[in-house]
C-alpha cells in the first residue's frame, strides 16, 4: 500500500471524527437550549435515587492491653 494511501484514509478518519465531534455537540447544546426552555432552571429530578444512608453508630475505643 502505498504511502499516500494510507495518508488519505487517515485524513478521511480524522474527518469523520472531527464531523462527528462537531455534531455531537451540536446536537447537546440544541437539546440542552430546549430543556432550558421547556423545564426552567430546575434542576432535574434524579432517575434513581439513593436510599437514605444509615445512622453512623459510634462505638467506643478499644482499650489496648499492656
Amino acid at each position: 500500500m502505498p504511502v499516500w494511501e494510507i495518508a488519505a484514509f487517515l485524513a478521511v478518519l480524522f474527518a469523520v471524527f472531527a464531523f462527528a465531534n462537531l455534531w455531537f455537540h451540536l446536537v447537546e447544546g440544541l437539546l440542552a437550549g430546549v430543556r432550558r426552555l421547556l423545564l426552567g432552571r430546575r434542576p432535574p429530578k434524579p432517575w434513581h435515587p439513593l436510599p437514605p444512608d444509615p445512622p453512623e453508630q459510634k462505638t467506643p475505643p478499644q482499650q489496648q492491653k499492656p
